[in-house]
């Protein structure tokens, strides 16, 4: 049986848990079990990293120390340490997480780089540009977005009512509730009117890759979410035959990809009346996220 944090009635000292979540976590075969301990022992003991150098023996509640040791034991049963937090960072921005969100992730962050420039420009020579996060989520693209354009607006779609509900109360805490709107919604069903951009990290995974997938993937993020149909590229083909209509003169769709769909997507879109503008390639030189226009 896997060693549990122990705390007398006064508790016990922050290096102590520290220690012990760190190695119970590599015992237990976490690949990152030091960052993964650090982040639960701060969040679950609300302390910082200073505070583990600068005041290692301070004492820390049995509360506490009893939430720490359930969180170590879901991350020892598999779950992501994100999902037992609730949040996870994005572009800087902390989002709230729910069963029907992915958790947003860095690669997602290329996407947004590659329009933000293009984004700025529509600003520059419109005064403000209307923005389309299909497949919102979090709301991640969108309020990253938001927070780097302060004259942006943007609407955040999902069929997901768990996910327009977490999108809604992230805008909300982050200050950004009056220039973002989240709507339940099968893609276009409900959209209406014309956007500057339509953005998407949309589901992308083969039928066979999603067979696959890490467990801490496949047991905790939204199938649908992340499975793209027998060959991926089922959403692709949907966005590219419906953002004519709810695209601005000189608009951009912006799109991420899995790395080896570069091609594929790109032919997509052309077939239906695209150009490819621009690419970006994540940290590790992939493929990751094109945009296009009409």
């Amino acid at each position: 049986m896997a060693e549990r944090q122990a705390g007398g009635p006064e508790g016990a000292p922050l290096s102590s848990l520290l220690d012990k979540a760190r190695r119970r976590l590599a015992d237990g075969g976490v690949a990152d079990a030091a960052l993964d301990a650090r982040l639960l022992v701060e969040h679950f003991t609300a302390t910082r990293r200073i505070d583990a150098i600068s005041r290692p023996d301070q004492l820390i509640g049995p509360a506490a120390v009893a939430a720490l040791d359930v969180a170590i034991e879901r991350r020892l049963a598999g779950e992501p340490v994100h999902r037992i937090l609730g949040f996870r960072e994005f572009y800087g921005l902390e989002l709230g997480l729910s069963a029907d969100t992915l958790e947003p992730r860095p690669d997602t962050e290329i996407l947004v780089d590659l329009v933000l420039d293009r984004l700025r420009a529509i600003v520059a020579a419109r005064g403000g540009c209307r923005i389309l996060d299909l497949g919102t989520g979090t709301g991640a693209i969108a309020l990253a977005v938001l927070a780097e354009i302060p004259q942006a607006v943007a609407t955040g779609v999902d069929i997901a009512p768990g996910a327009v509900a977490a999108a809604t109360s992230n805008a909300a805490r982050l200050g950004l509730a009056e220039r973002f709107e989240a709507l339940q919604s099968d893609w276009f069903e409900k959209i209406s009117g014309r956007y500057d951009a339509i953005l998407s990290n949309p589901p992308y995974i083969t039928h066979e890759e999603m067979a696959e997938l890490m467990p801490e993937v496949s047991g905790f993020d939204p199938h649908r979410a992340l499975d793209g149909g027998p060959d991926g590229l089922d959403a692709y083909r949907l966005i590219a035959a419906q953002s004519g209509e709810f695209l601005a003169p000189e608009g951009l769709v912006g799109v991420e990809i899995g790395h080896r769909q570069k091609m594929q997507v790109i032919e997509i879109f052309a077939g239906l009346g695209f150009r490819h503008v621009d690419a970006a390639v994540d940290l590790a030189g992939r493929d990751r996220a094109l945009m296009f226009e009409m």
